[in-house]
């Protein structure tokens, strides 16, 4: 059985370390083995984790971009596997292009690219967009796999 090309929220959740409202993704829209492309508007709800008094700020976009990531490594691993335990390990060449995204209209959507990579870390490239195609975040991610670190954070 091949893991499938779209899923919602409750697939999603059950496929990356995060549930409940932190679980941020509500669509899964394509995937490849090079790429993934998912939708959400949890930005606009008010239990929102990340939001603070002063709203929800755009460097949490990197959170979003992460969590594709998270759900791309997990689509790529074998059928019937575990997924390989990881962690965001730096974030670079973050642009973004708004202080808030709570008032943005309309459903994200969340690219990420996978770069180059082997067993122990993996570089993305990701972009946020709103609804319109207007670009929101953009940057490059590397991800840590199968260190003791990580191991002992999920456990």
């Amino acid at each position: 059985m091949t893991a499938p090309q779209t899923l919602d929220r409750a697939a999603i959740a059950s496929r990356i370390p995060h549930s409940g409202t932190m679980c941020l993704l509500e669509a899964l829209v394509a995937w490849d083995d090079h790429a993934i492309h998912c939708t959400t508007s949890t930005h606009t709800h008010a239990d929102n984790p990340l939001r603070t008094a002063s709203g929800l700020l755009s460097p949490n976009l990197v959170e979003y971009a992460a969590q594709a990531m998270a759900l791309h490594g997990g689509l790529l691993a074998p059928e019937g596997s575990e997924p390989s335990a990881g962690f965001l390990a730096s974030a670079r060449n973050v642009r973004l292009a708004t202080a808030r995204i709570d008032d943005i209209d309309g459903a994200l959507h969340v690219h990420a690219r996978r770069m180059s990579g082997d067993v122990n870390q993996i570089l993305y490239e990701f972009d946020v967009k709103d609804a319109r195609g207007r670009l929101l975040a953009e940057g490059r991610a590397v991800v840590v796999l199968n260190t003791s670190l990580a191991s002992e954070t999920n456990a």
